[in-house]
């Protein structure tokens, strides 16, 4: 089951939301699996971003790295994995692994299992696309592990999703969808809130007094954005704002639009047949002459020739994920 995550954004745009969203997250969720030892899965290097969970009994994932050792899973435990290095999820570390198709086929008949000695785990993935889809991957580490407390709303969503996928129910991929999203968001929200790691762009969403102007760049970056009026949405100063902004940013609020409109424009380029006028007027500039000329400025050169290059590379990922990510 593949998707392509359609998030509701509210009025009060979330920011992490936001970038979720226009990196075109897709997810899959493999699967709900009761296993007895022995038994172990090999997931590929090429899956971007996976999601494992824990539900009952205890489990061991490790990577083809030797700089990362083994670690263990409990119930309500939740680990993600960026993509890189291949990584195995057994019942002890070291065990032999198969392949996902023949994982499922060997244990695929197990269902439901009251056995004290089984594992009910469950494995998601999800794919990004673009520069801000690798923007909120590489905020990641390579292995994230999480152990909520009970009670934590991210440990709720496992037990949903673990009970949901033990029968077949009407509406149920739909259900899969919604409880695989807000498991990833969680799950994020989670490491973000506790890594000193976080993205700068995260840490000031928080802030009071700058909250109100990311959010206004970030919902209309085609508005004719300045900074008095950036300040006076933010009810402060023009100096106390920018000071502000720049101690939480690391640069100021024009240079921080203009590099946004500029990722927005790669994406553009990248995933889509916009002509450059349709661009410049998505991202706030008033003809596709001055687009060019500020992405020339940004790039080194103009977006038509970037346009190209993406596709190549673009079509090379493909083939590359294509063959090695299933």
């Amino acid at each position: 089951m593949t998707k392509t995550i359609a998030w509701f954004i509210p009025l009060d745009m979330d920011l992490l939301v936001d970038h979720l969203t226009r990196a075109r997250a897709s997810g899959a969720v493999f699967a709900r699996t009761v296993a007895k030892p022995p038994w172990g899965l090999r997931l590929g290097g090429a899956i971007q971003l996976a999601v494992h969970a824990v539900a009952q009994g205890q489990g061991w994932l490790w990577l083809d790295d030797a700089s990362y050792g083994p670690m263990r899973l409990s119930p309500g435990d939740v680990i993600l994995v960026r993509g890189g290095p291949d990584h195995f999820i057994g019942h002890e570390p070291g065990t032999d692994c198969l392949e996902p198709e023949g994982f499922r086929t060997r244990f695929q008949a197990d269902g439901l299992s009251d056995d004290p000695h089984a594992t009910v785990f469950l494995c998601g993935a999800y794919r990004f696309s673009g520069d801000i889809g690798s923007g909120l991957l590489n905020a990641l580490p390579q292995v994230m592990p999480l152990s909520p407390a009970i009670g934590d709303p991210l440990r709720d969503v496992i037990g949903l999703l673990s009970r949901e996928l033990a029968s077949t129910e009407p509406g149920q991929n739909t259900v899969l969808d919604r409880l695989l999203d807000i498991l990833l968001v969680l799950a994020i929200r989670t490491f973000f809130r506790q890594s000193a790691a976080t993205p700068r762009w995260y840490r000031a969403s928080a802030d009071p007094r700058l909250k109100a102007a990311l959010q206004g760049m970030h919902e209309d970056p085609r508005r004719a954005w300045a900074v008095p009026e950036l300040a006076r949405i933010s009810g402060l100063s023009r100096a106390a704002f920018a000071r502000a902004f720049g101690d939480a940013l690391g640069q100021a609020p024009m240079q921080y639009l203009t590099d946004w409109r500029m990722t927005l424009a790669r994406d553009y380029l990248r995933s889509s047949e916009m002509s450059l006028a349709e661009i410049a007027d998505l991202i706030g500039y008033g003809s596709p002459y001055a687009f060019a000329a500020a992405f020339r400025r940004h790039h080194g050169y103009p977006p038509g020739i970037w346009r190209q290059q993406a596709l190549v590379s673009g079509n090379e990922a493909e083939a590359v994920y294509g063959l090695h990510g299933r």
